[in-house]
């Protein structure tokens, strides 16, 4: 079984679970996440793999990380992530990229990332629901963070908190890639 096949078996299994222990039918989960009740019976079904968009959107609406949507397994108390088990989610023909390093459920979904994004690049993310923040450390180069309309220059070596219930980029606007590590705290779902 390939990976993709992995994850989409996953993320089937994953959504029905949460779904169930949220209380939510198709149309309710489909009308809080904003994607069609026709995509969440493929998802549920294993038939598509849904772009890492919709992903964000169901895991918000039912208050659980994208680890815990795609997690192959029950997570053990202390659960080590191998590298090469970090899941890409986005990239690019020029290079950037993000990588979902690790996540848990803490009380509410908790995600630590890995980006990198080159030179003129950017990536553009909905708002997440209130009380999401984030946390991001630049590494390398300097971020150019957009939030709610405000552009803000982090360089290398500084680090940004911001709450991401509004529309939020993460772009590259100089002439050396730009490497950051993020941390995403969404509330539970009440």
């Amino acid at each position: 079984m390939s990976d993709l096949d992995l994850l989409t078996q996953s993320l089937a299994r994953n959504v029905k679970h949460w779904r169930a222990v949220r209380g939510f039918t198709l149309d309710v989960l489909a009308a809080r996440a904003g994607v069609s009740r026709g995509m969440l019976i493929q998802i549920e079904q294993a038939r598509t793999n849904p772009s890492i968009g919709t992903v964000v959107k169901i895991g918000d609406a039912l208050g659980v990380s994208i680890t815990t949507l795609l997690d192959y397994e029950q997570a053990p108390k202390v659960r080590i992530v191998p590298a090469e088990q970090a899941v890409r989610l986005w990239h690019t023909d020029a290079g950037s990229y993000n990588l979902l390093l690790a996540g848990t459920e803490a009380p509410g979904p908790l995600e630590l990332w890995n980006w990198r994004l080159m030179p003129g690049e950017s990536s553009a993310s909905d708002p997440h629901p209130a009380g999401t923040v984030e946390l991001l450390h630049v590494s390398t180069g300097e971020l150019t963070l957009t939030v709610d309309g405000v552009e803000y220059r982090v360089p290398a070596g500084a680090s940004v908190s911001f709450e991401a219930n509004t529309p939020h980029t993460y772009g590259n606007t100089g002439d050396v890639p730009m490497e950051m590590v993020m941390a995403v705290s969404v509330p539970p779902v009440p």
